[in-house]
């Protein structure tokens, strides 16, 4: 059998294990330990041989650790109420347009993502801090919900973010310029999510009527509350990106600067501290399992010389750069519906 045609197989059963809802790190490694068992003649003592590593190998690396510290600020600013000031913020300047308070929600997300870099908890903390103003001003549900669901898709898309890092770790790129180039992205998806909003609220008014127009004094107080976000954002990413300190170094002042600011303005608590810690815990090893999972497929597959039979395939076939460049970018979209 070819080496295509063994990845393959490979691909569909992690796909069937997704399909049965099994968790996707535990589906990687699965379909990978099994298929490495397989190509090894069915023999147990080179699996086991590569397992006995497998973790140390990965988990050894000292960029890994950049991924608890990021997780870490986004668990101070979620439970030291950073969020809510960000989102004040932005209504005092927007809640007066129509449609303004969706669209602040929107932004909020934007800049809660700047600090968190995970899409669940900027859309579960924004959904609590928002929906309940949403709410009071009459904004429809669909609007409502949608707004803030596609708002919290910004908190992987701007840096810094937990998904890029673990990207730029699997392929040996620079944390810092993959940072650096998702910003404009990000920015082009928040005016773009906000320009949907805008839309809607045009071809259907009663669907988020405007609020209240904020006096300048307010707005300027609610601009000094949020000041300290901004600062931390600016020296996690001009930190990395200006080499003044590399990716794990700026974690650990973004985090320890989160909680002194959640501490101090935000009232956090020790219950909060701890309530932090173990959120912290919680995604970390569920971000490890998921690196292990792949680690184990992608093992698999290079045993499987799929790989290089594939590119071999591609070089024979005579296809442009820029078709193969728009079928990568097509499979992209599939698997990211599936997942």
């Amino acid at each position: 059998m070819s080496g295509i045609a063994l990845g393959s197989l490979v691909f569909a059963g992690l796909m069937v294990l997704l399909v049965l809802r099994v968790p996707i790190g535990i589906a990687m490694f699965s379909a990978g330990a099994t298929a490495y068992f397989f190509l090894t003649d069915a023999q147990w003592a080179p699996l086991l041989n590569f397992l006995k590593n497998l973790a140390y190998a990965r988990l050894s690396n000292y960029d890994i650790v950049v991924i608890p510290l990021f997780l870490l600020m986004g668990q101070f600013a979620t439970h030291g109420g950073l969020s809510a000031s960000l989102f004040r913020f932005v209504e005092a300047f927007m809640g007066h347009f129509k449609g303004g308070i969706a669209m602040a929600a929107i932004g909020a997300c934007a800049g809660f993502g700047a600090i968190c870099g995970s899409s669940l908890a900027t859309a579960a903390t924004m959904g609590q801090v928002a929906l309940p103003q949403l709410r009071r001003f009459g904004y429809s549900g669909a609007l409502s919900t949608g707004a803030l669901a596609a708002g919290g898709t910004l908190g992987i898309m701007i840096p810094p973010s937990v998904p890029l890092v673990i990207y730029a770790i699997l392929t040996q790129e620079s944390i810092g310029k993959l940072f650096m180039a998702a910003v404009l992205p990000g920015l082009i998806a928040t005016a773009g999510y906000m320009l949907v909003v805008k839309i809607m609220v045009t071809l259907r008014p009663e669907s988020g009527p405007a609020g209240p127009r904020v006096a300048w004094p307010e707005r300027l107080q609610a601009l000094v509350r949020v000041l300290p976000v901004l600062l931390v954002f600016l020296v996690v990413i001009v930190g990395i990106y200006g080499g003044w300190a590399n990716p794990t170094e700026a974690a650990a002042i973004g985090a320890a600067a989160c909680g002194i600011l959640a501490m101090v303005s935000g009232g956090m608590r020790m219950r909060g501290v701890v309530d932090s810690l173990l959120g912290t815990a919680q995604a970390t090893a569920m971000i490890y399992l998921v690196l292990l999972g792949a680690d184990m497929l992608n093992t698999a597959l290079a045993l499987s010389q799929m790989p290089v039979e594939l590119a071999a395939w591609v070089q024979a076939s005579g296809f442009s750069a820029m078709s193969v460049m728009i079928a990568i970018l097509l499979i992209y979209i599939f698997l990211g519906c599936v997942l």
